[in-house]
């Protein structure tokens, strides 16, 4: 610094800084703020500064992203210390001051990007580094593109470091806890590497993009699941050698952990829940507000076609056709909340984003930020992927009985409609939160009917200008004749180890009696529509009395249907009814979960801080079997280290 004066020491004011800007569970040994909001840190230097005035009246902070501020990779600012700050843009101001230090406020804009930081002090050309800093997204900032009015949203969508992912079916909601320990150690470093790597797959080179919410959250959800880069491997049914299976992971810790260690091989294996969760952790991490969603029968791959077909037997078996397109029972993903200064501003707010690959005209690739306002409104046009969401959540899914003669007859009863019980965790409890009424009108309204039309015309608009997305758009059902129709009644959660009781009821509602055939059967899937096995099928015989209505009872024992369950135990209950006169053929379907038997986690009555304790995990045996290879999962955010499996 010339002539003597130097700095001696820097205080960065880590656990006053850090706490103001909501950061002291990220770490109280490195400083870690947010955009938009200002810091404080103390300067000391080595000798009074009053021998140094001429020199002191010109003294500048520089911001740095990297060691050479001339590469354009890195971005670098260089501010005056004044008297007064500039809250608006990088500035620094002498708070106090004596002879042998300075108090400063240092001042970043609400729009910087976000990253990893040196902070240099400079009062000739040879500036003198003062030490490190990370910048996040600052949802408390009202100038912030994730500015998020509501603190208690702000404390569960990004303080919150423990949530709830929903799966099952929609009659039957499951609820799965999970620990996204997006403030855990290392867990920032890793997702800006992760964040790095996605710009590096986008081919984003520009370091001022950090500025962007949108440009993060495509980055970072490019790196989830769909490059050659990913932190996941998805899985497929049958893959259990060298991984682990989606539903034993409790958390996104160890799964990024486990990206690290490994030298960013991808981590095996993942599903649309692991996806999101871990999705949703990194983006927390970053400051930007985000929760997991889940929706209940979802038309997948559709390639924005708002009709998806089923193809069943004539015994009722699920057929197994184009391995793209099916109709899922659940499907999860994450909402990110922020202003999308890209569209109108009407377009702000939640923000729908999927990390689960699906196939555009350009290859496999999440989907989103679409803004959820958008997919309702069946404003298809708008950035990014608004018809990808709008088809899954509005398609219609037609069902066809592939006869013995290999032609097809459509299967009346059996239309299924998407988009169904859309939920997340309630902010500030356990609760599940239907937020349907977000994405779409209700079924059949006359607002869905305009919707779904501008929709169309808006994808026939787009399609004579651009081949790169299909719509296809189906605007009636087919015309189904009443003579006939049939009922299911059953639990739509069962315990493990219970046997299915199921009621069957055929209504002939015409003046003439019918002969008539019926098949029930069960069958396994996975929860992407994709079948296992056939478990158990019955045939009946019966003439139907006009105006009448037959009630079959049946009782399916557990030992028929255990043995062949998928990972998340979900069973397909189907009825398919042959007007033998007409050969009209009517289905109706209904799937059902079965659910794990609960364990129960019982602690000592006192317990004392740091000393170690010892918990009792108890499980009972649903089955007239005893179970074997048990392994148990367990993970406690500031109990236990990382997750632990007990075999």
């Amino acid at each position: 610094m010339g002539q003597g004066l130097s700095i001696q020491k820097c205080d960065f004011m880590i656990p006053e800084n850090n706490k103001s800007h909501h950061t002291e569970e990220i770490s109280t040994k490195r400083l870690i703020v947010r955009r938009g909001q200002p810091f404080t840190i103390t300067v000391s230097f080595s000798v009074p500064i009053h021998n140094f005035l001429k020199q002191m009246k010109r003294t500048f902070l520089v911001v740095q992203t990297g060691p050479h501020s001339s590469k354009a990779d890195e971005i670098q600012a260089e501010f005056p210390i004044s008297s007064l700050g500039d809250q608006k843009q990088w500035s620094a101001a002498v708070e106090e001051q004596d002879p042998n230090f300075w108090t400063l406020c240092v001042n970043t804009p609400a729009n910087a990007p976000i990253g990893q930081y040196t902070l240099l002090f400079r009062a000739s050309k040879s500036p003198q580094l003062l030490g490190s800093f990370t910048l996040l997204f600052n949802p408390w900032c009202q100038d912030d593109e994730v500015f998020l009015a509501n603190e208690a949203q702000r404390q569960e969508y990004i303080l919150n470091q423990e949530g709830i992912i929903y799966q099952g079916t929609e009659n039957a909601i499951l609820a799965q806890p999970w620990e996204f320990s997006q403030f855990e150690e290392d867990m920032l470093d890793i997702c800006f590497i992760l964040l790095a790597l996605g710009e590096h797959f986008q081919r984003e080179k520009d370091p001022a993009q950090r500025k962007n919410p949108v440009h993060v959250c495509r980055a970072v959800a490019a790196m989830v699941n769909c490059n050659e880069f990913r932190s996941l491997t998805e899985y497929e049914p049958g893959q259990h050698d060298n991984g682990t299976p989606p539903s034993t992971w409790l958390g996104s810790s160890p799964i990024l952990q486990q990206w690290i260690a490994s030298k960013f091989q991808p981590v095996r294996y993942g599903r649309c829940w692991v996806f999101a969760a871990v999705l949703c952790s990194v983006l927390r991490c970053l400051g930007i507000p985000t929760r997991v969603v889940t929706g209940f029968t979802w038309a997948h791959n559709t390639k924005c076609s708002l009709s998806v077909d089923e193809y069943y037997d004539e015994d009722g078996t699920l057929l197994t056709q184009d391995k793209s397109a099916h109709v899922w029972t659940f499907h999860v993903w994450n909402e990110c909340w922020m202003a999308r200064s890209d569209l109108l501003p009407k377009y702000s707010g939640w923000q729908a984003l999927d990390a689960t690959c699906q196939e555009k005209s350009t290859g496999l690739s999440f989907c989103g930020p679409a803004p959820v306002h958008a997919i309702k409104e069946g404003d298809t046009q708008v950035d990014y992927d608004v018809c990808y969401f709008f088809a899954a959540i509005n398609a219609k899914c037609h069902v066809w009985i592939h006869k013995a003669d290999d032609t097809l007859k459509p299967a009346y009863g059996g239309t299924k409609y998407t988009g169904n019980n859309i939920s997340t965790k309630s902010v500030g409890s356990e609760r599940c939160e239907d937020i349907t009424q977000n994405y779409k009108y209700p079924e059949g309204s006359l607002q869905e009917k305009k919707v779904l039309d501008k929709a169309f015309r808006n994808m026939k608009e787009l399609k004579t200008t651009s081949s790169s997305t299909e719509f296809i758009f189906i605007p009636t059902a087919l015309e189904e004749p009443l003579n006939l129709f049939i009922h299911f009644q059953s639990s739509s959660s069962l315990q493990l180890g219970q046997d299915i009781t199921l009621s069957i009821e055929v209504f002939n509602n015409s003046d003439r009696e019918k002969a008539t055939h019926l098949v029930a059967g069960i069958q396994a899937l996975h929860y992407n529509g994709v079948p296992i096995a056939q478990l158990w099928k019955e045939e009946f015989h019966f003439n139907l009395h006009s105006n009448s209505v037959n009630n079959l009872r049946v009782s399916v024992p557990y030992t028929w249907f255990g043995k062949e369950l998928g990972e998340n135990h979900l069973l397909r209950l189907t009825a398919v009814l042959r007007d033998e006169d007409s050969s009209y053929m009517y289905l109706a379907q209904e799937e059902i979960s079965l659910c794990d038997s609960p364990l129960t986690i019982e602690f000592p009555e006192n317990m004392v801080q740091y000393e170690p304790s010892t918990a009792k995990i108890s499980l009972q045996n649903p089955l007239m079997e005893p179970l074997e290879q048990c392994v148990i999962a367990v993970a406690g955010r500031g109990l236990i280290y990382r997750q632990r499996n007990y075999r």
